[in-house]
């Protein structure tokens, strides 16, 4: 025999097993006039009635539950992939752009650079031309000044061969 769910409200007892379904087999005699005498009718047909009856409209309703909520599931599920597509692309563009604005940035602090070493170079170029002329006449005034001392010492020299400078000695004091 087949054997079908029953609805736990209508269950009387818990620890008893579902009852089976009339599947078109005699049911033993018994029990079949039983049940005739207390509902007036076949109680495999009420029962059925009553079960198709409160199980039918309640299974529909749940499986169009089900579906909706599987429906919605899907519809979020494509939701949440078409949000990524739409972040990557957005990651995509913004990574372009970027890199764009970081080229660009990086091109016009490359010329901010160049403009300081240039200016810098000015600088220096002028600095090592002050430099090179002070040594210049620092040359000159060396020149100057061996002149100088060889003229004071040929000078010194040319008075100390004359006579008076023989007789003069440096620890008397007579002048």
């Amino acid at each position: 025999m087949e054997r079908q769910g029953v609805d736990p409200a209508h269950r009387e007892d818990s620890d008893s097993e579902p009852q089976p379904m009339g599947d078109g087999k005699e049911q033993p005699q018994g029990q079949d006039s039983r049940e005739e005498e207390a509902g007036g009718g076949s109680a495999s047909t009420n029962r059925q009635g009553v079960l198709e009856g409160k199980s039918g409209p309640y299974f529909s309703s749940l499986e169009s539950s089900i579906e909706i909520l599987k429906k919605r599931a899907q519809e979020l599920i494509e939701n949440i992939n078409e949000s990524r597509q739409k972040d990557l692309a957005l990651m995509a563009n913004f990574r372009d752009s970027l890199k764009i604005k970081v080229s660009d940035l990086t091109e016009k602090l490359e010329e901010r650079m160049y403009q300081a070493y240039n200016q810098h170079s000015k600088i220096i170029q002028e600095r090592l031309q002050e430099f090179t002329q002070k040594i210049e006449k620092i040359s000159q005034l060396e020149t100057e000044l061996r002149e100088v001392c060889h003229t004071v010492e040929t000078m010194y020299n040319d008075l100390c061969v004359q006579p008076e400078c023989w007789g003069w000695n440096p620890g008397s004091h007579a002048y």
